[in-house]
């Protein structure tokens, strides 16, 4: 496998392990078990790994930090609605 497509695959299985979570969230109207301190710092880490890999011009990073930052975007809304 060319060493370009392992940044992809790994970035996807990673970054789209959110989405039962996420899904999970906003079929059961409830986030409480979701920290928020934990969905912060990791929407922080997100865009710091962005920047990282736009410095770079590294496609993968790009793609799936965008990606993931949409996704936490998601579950912090979700526990900012849900989470009482």
């Amino acid at each position: 496998m060319p060493e370009g497509y392992l940044g992809f695959i790994a970035g996807a299985l990673v970054t789209l392990s959110l989405v039962p979570q996420i899904m999970r969230v906003f079929k059961l109207k409830s986030a409480r078990e979701i920290s928020a301190l934990f969905t912060i710092l990791m929407l922080l880490g997100l865009f710091l790994w962005l920047a990282y890999g736009i410095s770079l011009r590294l496609a993968p990073v790009i793609l799936w930090n965008v990606v993931g930052a949409v996704l936490v975007s998601m579950l912090l809304v979700a526990k900012l609605k849900f989470g009482k």
